[in-house]
């Protein structure tokens, strides 16, 4: 006798070809974070494949950035936890410029597939639209199984944090399909971060004739890149990383303004406002008299911390697969530590296996598509059994 876990992860078996068919199509589109017609070309794709496996989806539609689209397969019951939802996350933007697919588009060489945002995280997304197409197929999950597919996540999720918050308040737990490590691990805890603006202004003048009247506002940017990178604790998990700059009006004019865009890394949350109130206190010294300055926060991720449920799911999750696997902290920051905020147990990473992510060397292995995507659909299948 066939059961649903069969079925399931048979069919699973089967799908590595179509896998890489939707893959190839959704590398190949252009979805930047700030590119919102890119980011919803992609979430079209993923309705579009949905509806066919007669899986319903809704729009939930956001102004600036890509639309977050809402999956969801009727489950069987359950252990009667009022937090009934099992939910699968995924993040539809990239971090690369436009045209970046037309540069280099996909390819598979050597069991390994690379183009832009193929591991980070559209190989998740895959993953996850064929696992809610078998649930819907065969049946059998303990509880609604709800995909969420956000457009933001690269920027810190400025619009979709709300969503992704109401939704875990309603979730029994979170399975978010970033990529899974490069020694196969998942990930059980990451850093907190801020991605923030640093806007100064100066005074211009003719740097030959007229230079004493100028107030540099690239010299104080200087200075206060130097400052922000002293905050740095590597002992204590902090960094700071001045990622880019930006000033002036020409070379022989003393510059009237700058710019900097700042990334902030921790893993204590007690340390944010220490670290965050150093932050101001630079951007309120003037190094260079006259100059005045401004931040500010344009995204921020709170750490994926431990809640009482953390250590069931993994356990389970490495019971269930049938590879080795194990739990990973790592220094990037995702939507998981949203979730985890939330109460719902969360484990990160169980996407297809990748690595160099946000860079031209990004890579998914090919063999890692079906066992990760089996590994998922078990664990799901197993949730009532686990206690969680």
């Amino acid at each position: 006798m066939t059961t649903p876990e069969s079925r399931i992860t048979a069919w699973l078996g089967g799908q590595q070809e179509a896998m890489l068919a939707e893959l190839e199509a959704m590398v190949n589109i252009d979805g930047g974070s700030y590119d919102k017609t890119g980011v919803d070309a992609v979430g079209t794709r993923i309705a579009n494949f949905l509806a066919v496996h007669d899986v319903a989806v809704r729009v939930l539609p956001q102004e600036r950035h890509g639309d977050c689209l809402r999956a969801e397969v009727d489950g069987e019951g359950g252990t009667g936890n009022e937090r009934r939802n099992i939910l699968l996350m995924g993040h539809r933007d990239t971090v690369f410029p436009k045209g970046e697919p037309e540069r280099r588009p996909f390819r598979v060489e050597g069991g390994l597939a690379y183009g832009p945002g193929v591991c980070d995280m559209k190989a998740g997304l895959v993953m996850n639209m064929f696992v809610l197409a078998a649930f819907r197929k065969f049946g059998g999950a303990p509880g609604p199984v709800v995909g969420l597919f956000t457009g933001d996540e690269e920027i810190g999720s400025p619009e979709g944090r709300p969503v992704i918050e109401a939704e875990a308040r309603a979730a029994r737990v979170v399975f978010n399909s970033e990529p899974g490590r490069p020694s196969g691990a998942v990930v059980t805890g990451r850093k907190g971060g801020i991605f923030s603006v640093l806007d100064i202004t100066g005074k211009a003048a003719h740097s030959g004739a007229n230079f004493e009247a100028g107030i540099s506002a690239i010299e104080e940017l200087a200075r206060k890149v130097q400052a922000l990178h002293a905050l740095t604790d590597i002992a204590r998990g902090i960094t700071l990383n001045v990622g880019l700059v930006s000033g002036g009006q020409s070379v022989n004019t003393v510059a009237p303004s700058a710019q900097a865009q700042i990334d902030l890394r921790y893993v204590d949350p007690a340390d944010r406002d220490e670290v965050m109130s150093a932050i101001h206190a630079i951007t309120a010294q003037s190094f260079v008299p006259g100059t005045s300055a401004t931040l500010t926060i344009r995204g921020e991720f709170v750490p994926l911390a431990k809640n009482a449920g953390t250590d069931k799911v993994f356990a389970l999750y490495k019971q269930v697969a049938e590879f080795e696997t194990a739990g990973e902290f790592t220094g990037g920051c995702a939507d998981s530590g949203f979730t985890a905020l939330m109460g719902a147990p969360t484990l990160c990473a169980v996407g297809p296996v990748g690595g160099k992510a946000h860079s031209p060397d990004e890579y998914m292995e090919v063999a890692s598509l079906v066992p990760r995507a089996q590994a998922l659909a078990r664990a799901i299948l197993k949730l009532d059994s686990a206690g969680i």
